[in-house]
This record gives structure tokens, sequence and C-alpha cells, in this order.
């Protein structure tokens, strides 16, 4: 039996995949099922469940504003544990396989560390690997900087290892191996009647990642639609000979010219690591923004939503979101900038949710925005923050009305009787 017309893939197996030793021979019998039929096969693995959150614990335990550097070289360790584990599961199984760290590759990084960006990789040394019929088992989620440094790519980076690695070395398709069979149109664990998404196209899936969908990391979709590759998403706990695609029960992510029908809405995602942050009294002043945004920027703190009203006395208030776990690092940046800024008070809420509605469809459809603001004024939910895209309408509200505001909407727009 031949791969046909997949002769290399690319297999990434998550934390859960690879959470104990009888997950791991589990992963390695899958891959054995893929070189036995003839095709290449590279693997990446993320760290084993639980041990990169036990590593960012002792972090912040020893210091809450801990070194970049020294952080990315202990939470690094999680995924070499693995992808040595793995390599040795198939050895024992008669697979020649060899473990590789990021650096071995080399995948070349900027110096963010725990935000890194992969420059560039050099797969020259791995696709003579695969050609010596040895399975080259990469550390996921980390690379090296310019300075030799081990650097990491953040929370969920192993799906960002995986495509870059499956663009540099001309992979037919990249198989994301997670504990869930699929894409859904929003989380089964709170909508019931939440369904499978067969296909999806990128600059959806990018979206739903970008704004709370934990199935891919967002950079790896950004990636995927730059350098065009086919990402299959499926379940390791499922049997599957994914050398033939029409045989896998998950879902693909693609070029929206694969998509036949284009839905109004394809899906729900909520982020429950938002916080708000409300700076008031800021004088209403030519490039007072900028005096806000720009330090959080060189501190690598991703600002999202933004919504700016005027306030009293010839002031203005500036509301917008960063990630919760970035929230301690912009109120301290912002406090020191206190007397560049000129503001008369911050304030600063954790428990709030984004809740976001997506769909290439919107393009052609109008109204998407009203029904979601009807939906949610209909049950009281009030909204304080809107963000819109070609594709997508976010809000943010008070985090207790994250199950009944994606419920209500997943049944107004219709999601509960899509097909499967």
């Amino acid at each position: 039996m031949s791969c046909g017309a997949a002769p290399r893939i690319v297999m990434k197996f998550g934390g859960t995949s690879v959470s104990n030793l009888d997950r791991i021979r589990k992963v390695a019998q899958t891959v054995k099922r893929q070189v036995e039929v003839g095709c290449e096969v590279a693997v990446v693995v993320s760290a084993m469940s639980g041990v990169t959150n036990q590593l960012v614990e002792y972090c912040q335990t020893l210091n809450p504003l801990f070194d970049s550097c020294e952080y990315d070289s202990i939470v690094a360790t999680g995924e070499q544990v693995t992808s040595g584990l793995l390599a040795i599961a198939l050895q024992t199984m008669g697979i020649k396989a060899r473990s590789w760290a990021g650096w071995q590759v080399p995948i070349l990084t900027d110096d963010a560390h725990g935000k890194a960006r992969i420059n560039q990789i050099d797969a020259s040394a791995l696709i003579r690997c695969m050609k010596e019929g040895i399975v080259p088992v990469v550390a996921g989620f980390q690379g090296v900087d310019h300075c030799n440094r081990v650097s990491t790519l953040g929370r969920g980076g192993s799906d960002t290892s995986a495509v870059a690695l499956a663009a540099s070395l001309k992979a037919t398709r990249c198989d994301i191996y997670t504990d869930v069979d699929g894409i859904y149109t929003t989380d089964p664990r709170i909508v019931k009647k939440a369904k499978r998404i067969k296909a999806i196209a990128y600059e959806e899936m990018l979206e739903l990642a970008s704004v709370g969908a934990k199935v891919l990391q967002t950079r790896s979709v950004e990636l995927a639609m730059k350098e065009q590759v086919r990402v299959q998403v499926l379940s390791s706990f499922e049997d599957h000979d994914s050398s033939k695609e029409e045989c896998l029960p998950g879902s693909l992510v693609v070029s929206e010219d694969e998509i036949v029908e284009k839905e109004q809405v394809t899906g729900i995602a909520y982020s429950l690591n938002e916080a708000k942050i409300v700076v008031k009294g800021i004088p209403d002043l030519p490039g007072i923004a900028s005096s806000i945004f720009a330090p959080l920027a060189e501190a690598n703190i991703n600002v999202d939503m933004i919504v700016q009203s005027s306030g009293t006395n010839q002031t203005t208030d500036m509301t917008f979101t960063v990630p919760k776990t970035d929230l301690l690092r912009a109120k301290d940046i912002l406090e020191k900038a206190q007397n560049i800024i000129k503001f008369n008070q911050l304030i600063t809420d954790e428990n709030v949710v984004k809740i976001s509605v997506v769909g290439i469809g919107m393009r052609s459809h109008t109204g998407v925005a009203n029904i979601m603001f009807k939906t949610l004024a209909e049950r009281s939910i009030n909204v304080q923050v809107i963000s819109t895209s070609e594709i997508k309408v976010s809000v943010i509200v008070a985090a207790e009305y994250v199950e009944l505001a994606v419920r209500a909407l997943h049944t107004a727009y219709g999601l509960d009787k899509m097909n499967d």
C-alpha cells in the first residue's frame, strides 16, 4: 500500500495526546502506521499535559515579573522530554526515530522571549533524516534566537512549529492531533448542539483562533494561510488512516475557494483570557493614544479592542483590552508613565469575556451585528466594548454571562440546525 497523494506529512500531537506513557505508545502506533504505508513523516510534540503549567507556576512563584529569557529556558524543557520519550517508543516498535530540539533543526526566531516569532527554518537536516528512513520527532513551541538563547513561541506554539515545519518541508498536509475530533461551531461543553465543521476557510479559522477558539493557535493559522499549508484537525484518540483525507472524520482548514457553501456565521468563540483597562481623564490632545499604547507595544503586550469616549473638562477616556496574563505588566507600565499620560484614574477589570461571531458569509449578508446586539439585549446582557472586522463581530460582556450568551447566539444564527 502506498501513501499516494500524501508522500510527506507533518503530524503534531498536543499535550493531552502525550499526557502519559500509554498515550505516548498510542501516538507511536499512529506514527508507525503512516510510516508503514510509505509516507515520509515528521512529528512535532507538545509537553505532556500539565507540565508547562507547572513550570510556569514555578517561575511566577519565584518572581511574578520574571526574566523572560530564563522563563524560556525553563518551559522549553517540557517538549524536549516528550520528544525523547516518543523517539524511544518508536524505536521500541522497530521504527527508526531521533528527537530534535528547536535549536538543533534549527528553528531561528526573533528575541521576543515568551512570544517569539519564527524568522527562518533550515529544514535540510530534517529532510536528510527522513530520506534515510528516520522519523524526526521535533520539540514544538521552541526555537533559538540570534544570541543562541532558547526561545519559546507562546502558549499553543507547537501548532505554529508544526505548520512552519510543514511549509519548510513542503509537506502535502499538516495533521494536528488533539483531544477533539475537529473544529466545532462553538464549545461543545457549553452548547450540546454544537456541530463539527467539515471544512473551514483560513480566514475564518484565523478569526476564531484569535478570539478564543482553542483548537488551533492564532499564529499557526496565520502561517498556514500565508504558506497555503493544508491543515487537518483530528482526534488522537481515534484510529485513522491519515494517508487518505476522505477517511478522516476531522476538520480541514483550507483556502476559501475550496468552501462550497459559505455560511452567514460559521462559528462562535469566546475568550476568558481578557482583561479590560479604562484610562480615565486623559487630556484630549493629539498623540495621547500613542503615549498609552507605545510603551505597551515595546513590552510586547498585545492590545486588542479599543474604544475612546469623551470625558469631562476637555478630557477623554480610553478603554481597551489586553490578555489577562499581561494585566499586571500593563498596569505597571501605565502607572510608571502617569506623568506623561497625565490620566486621572486607572481602572482594571478581569471579570470580563470576549464573545465573537465569525463567518466569511458576512461579506454578502447584512444584519449580522444587529442579530447579536438584539439577542444579547433580550437577555439583559450589557455590551461594554464592540469591535468588528469584515468577517467578525466581537463584544466584551461580564464574564458571568458567557454561557448564556454563547448558547443564545448559537441558536440565533441557526447553528443548532446546521448539518454535520
